[in-house]
């Protein structure tokens, strides 16, 4: 992994000049239409569903065993288990999908430029 586009991505920065915002607000998904720094244009991105398919190998892998150990060692209802993870997996979702897809982003642009120019 290379963690210098990793701590770019975590902040949802431009993968060129590193400074400039992604998306257009902090609450929206959608990217921004150009870098407000260096001008890259972000319109020409296609992350597709990669982000989202990510996202959902990271829930799987996490949750599942979590879910399994809690039931073994609690044995909680199961509408315990259904708001639980429902919760987690939500507060995981929101918290993790922009740097993902900022990631994915910055990976597009450092292997394929190409599509960039």
């Amino acid at each position: 992994m290379d963690t210098d586009l990793f701590r770019f991505a975590i902040r949802c920065k431009c993968p060129r000049c590193r400074e400039g915002g992604l998306f257009r607000s902090r609450y929206d998904l959608a990217l921004a239409e150009r870098c407000g720094v260096c001008g890259l244009d972000l319109a020409k991105n296609d992350s597709a569903d990669g982000p989202a398919v990510f996202l959902i190998f990271i829930l799987g892998f996490l949750l599942v065993p979590l879910a399994l150990m809690l039931d073994a060692a609690v044995s909680p209802p199961l509408w315990v288990h259904g708001v639980l993870w429902t919760v987690v997996a939500l507060i995981i979702t929101v918290g993790l999908l922009k740097p993902i897809k900022a990631y994915v982003i910055a990976l597009q642009f450092k292997h394929r430029p190409g599509d960039w120019s």
